[in-house]
């Protein structure tokens, strides 16, 4: 089976649950300092979730438009500061990890390690847009933490 084919049948298995609120309790654990960066934690919770599983499935099917997003993300972080690039893994790898719990019994090996892989191109992707933007435009890109 691809790693689409995974992903989304993890996807669907999960599709009652909402993930994003036992994924933002998890993310302000670890980042507590990060909560008061949110205006609305509802309206931000609901889009960086879907977002960041979208661009991990977007990757498993080789969408194009996954890269210009990643780099655009990247680039209007800044106004919240130099985000270390541990919270960015984190909050990808906590997205996983509570899809993982929502999916129950039909979360296997294979789809973990299909999101896995994805998550860890995600990350990478997120690594380059960084660089690319430091390059680009240094006085006013996101700084490397």
């Amino acid at each position: 089976m691809s790693d689409a084919a995974s992903m989304e049948a993890s996807l669907i298995a999960a599709a009652d649950a909402d993930i994003r609120i036992p994924l933002f309790e998890r993310f302000f654990a670890a980042f507590p300092e990060r909560r008061p960066s949110f205006i609305s934690v509802d309206a931000a919770s609901r889009r960086m979730t879907d977002e960041t599983l979208q661009m991990m499935f977007g990757l498993a099917t080789g969408e194009s438009w996954v890269w210009p997003l990643v780099a655009e993300l990247v680039f209007t972080h800044r106004s919240y500061g130099a985000l270390p690039i541990a919270e960015y893994d984190a909050f990808i790898d906590m997205t996983v990890e509570e899809l993982g719990v929502a999916a129950g019994a039909a979360w296997s090996a294979e789809a973990a390690a299909a999101w896995a892989r994805n998550a860890d191109a995600l990350k990478a992707m997120i690594r380059k847009a960084r660089a690319e933007w430091a390059e680009a435009m240094p006085a006013g890109a996101p700084q490397r933490a």
